[in-house]
């Protein structure tokens, strides 16, 4: 667990603790109002979701990232017509889809703040896990019946696409806030 909390305490550059707060609320609430306001398209959501997520886990210390993890799905949930009839099938998705966010957040946490490893590489592997592990477990609930086939395609080459275009916004976001952050 102390591995865990090492690594969930790494961060691109430090920030102070009320700036770090700022950037959890501000993270959270379009994380959550996004879904809410918008919900459609889907492919525009999802960038602009996974582009926070990413920014979290480059700026964000601990306990800060779960509310950001969460909000999203909560905020697709609450809007109620994202999946219009079939929006009742995502709680059964609503705890996988945080556990591929804090996979998206931790390989980056690990890979890039960690290992050190390049962003492009850094990204495509969250991306892949991600879109991995939520595609296998939309497969196996479709196979059970518990949800309808087109969530297969919402987790699994949706995600995949919006975590890598939500990569290269929150890379751009990132190289703009540390320029004008350090000095």
């Amino acid at each position: 667990m102390e591995y865990f909390n090492k690594i969930a305490n790494l961060q691109d550059y430090v920030l102070s603790n009320a700036h770090e707060y700022f950037e959890m609320v501000v993270y959270t609430a379009v994380c959550f109002f996004i879904p809410l306001m918008i919900g459609h398209p889907q492919v525009v959501v999802g960038i602009i979701v996974n582009s926070l997520l990413i920014a979290s886990a480059l700026n964000l210390k601990g306990y800060k990232l779960l509310p950001v993890i969460i909000a999203p799905a909560l905020g697709a949930l609450t809007r109620g017509v994202l999946f219009g009839p079939f929006t009742i099938f995502l709680i059964y998705m609503i705890p996988f889809i945080w556990v591929g966010n804090t996979i998206l957040v931790f390989s980056f946490k690990f890979f890039k703040l960690r290992l050190k490893r390049n962003y492009w590489i850094t990204l495509i592997l969250g991306a892949l896990f991600k879109a991995g592990f939520l595609f296998s477990t939309a497969w196996i609930l479709y196979s059970l019946g518990v949800i309808p086939v087109m969530f297969l395609t919402a987790m699994g080459i949706m995600q995949l696409t919006t975590a890598i275009f939500g990569g290269i916004a929150a890379y751009g976001f990132q190289a703009v806030k540390k320029k004008l952050t350090i000095q």
